[in-house]
């Protein structure tokens, strides 16, 4: 079932990687970002491509205009620490941008959304691992708080406009065109550092957990959800744990650098453990993850070595 999507953050690490996937499924693809992190190139050459701001009227006109069937929202703040410094502006752009958004829709008669929620920050600390879809959130961030606040407004428009939503909680998504500056992944920095011969450090012991999974399976769970349609929060995970030490040994080993990793103070704040339990995708959409954990991060580091070379 393809139709026509439009893809917010559409030139990002995960959004551009999901309008390849609809693009080879057939879908008619639009794809909306301000560039502020996403990048250019990055957006499909046959997706039709609108450089604005998500709280901005052009967002709302391009929505319109386009009248898709289902609207993917993945632009966002995602800098935690930006959230906790300036929390009015991860509010504006998180809550500010999707009601925008929504009010749109609502006027294009777009059916479904598909929003990039967070398995990790928005459940917080949780005694539940792997943590389900029923598990109460608990954010501790700014930037948690207003991934679970957002489900709550796709909610709203659910049922006062009729708009179906998914919202997609995913676990720590890493692969190519990551970014390893700025809010990066630990992936895309430990790649990076590795290939130039820099020493990479470990915030705290290194065994803090997270669950890893690969952007291409997160791409694939988009495109499932889309033809799906199914109503509320479905995680986006592996179900398994992988802590810091390992993702740097298993990155470092595939970069032929047989030296350890450095250690440095813990973060303030830092979650000890995150892992999300993926099987009500299984269940519903006939989702699994595909890539592992070596086989992602050995992808990762080819595609940032030909960046590179």
């Amino acid at each position: 079932m393809a139709g026509r999507i439009l893809i917010t953050g559409g030139a990002g690490f995960i959004g551009s990687t999901v309008a390849d996937r609809f693009l080879g499924a057939g879908w008619d693809v639009a794809v909306l970002d301000d560039l502020s992190s996403g990048k250019r190139e990055n957006v499909p050459g046959r997706a039709r491509f609108y450089p604005c701001d998500v709280r901005s009227a052009a967002a709302a006109e391009a929505v319109e205009k386009e009248r898709p069937d289902v609207l993917c929202h993945h632009a966002a703040q995602i800098d935690v620490r930006r959230s906790m410094s300036d929390p009015r502006y991860d509010v504006d752009v998180n809550l500010g941008g999707l009601v925008n958004l929504l009010a749109a829709a609502s006027r294009a008669g777009v059916k479904h959304v598909l929003f990039a929620s967070s398995g990790g920050a928005a459940y917080g600390e949780t005694d539940r691992i792997p943590t389900p879809e029923d598990e109460p959130t608990h954010p501790v961030s700014v930037y948690g708080a207003s991934k679970a606040a957002s489900e709550l407004f796709l909610g709203v428009w659910k049922a006062s406009h009729g708009i179906s939503y998914t919202a997609l909680r995913y676990g720590n998504v890493y692969g190519p065109r990551q970014d390893p500056h700025g809010e990066a992944g630990v992936v895309a920095i430990f790649a990076g550092r590795l290939l130039r011969g820099e020493p990479c450090t470990v915030n705290g012991d290194g065994t803090q957990t997270r669950d890893y999974v690969f952007v291409e399976d997160v791409a694939r769970a988009n495109l499932l959800a889309a033809e799906r349609r199914h109503e509320g929060p479905l995680n986006v995970g592996t179900g398994v744990e992988t802590d810091v030490n390992r993702v740097y040994r298993v990155l470092a080993d595939a970069a032929g650098v047989p030296a350890g990793a450095l250690h440095g103070p813990a973060k303030a704040g830092e979650q000890r453990r995150s892992c999300i339990d993926p099987s009500a995708a299984a269940r519903i959409l006939g989702w699994r993850p595909e890539v592992s954990i070596e086989q992602g991060l050995g992808r990762t580091l080819e595609w940032f070595r030909a960046r590179a070379g």
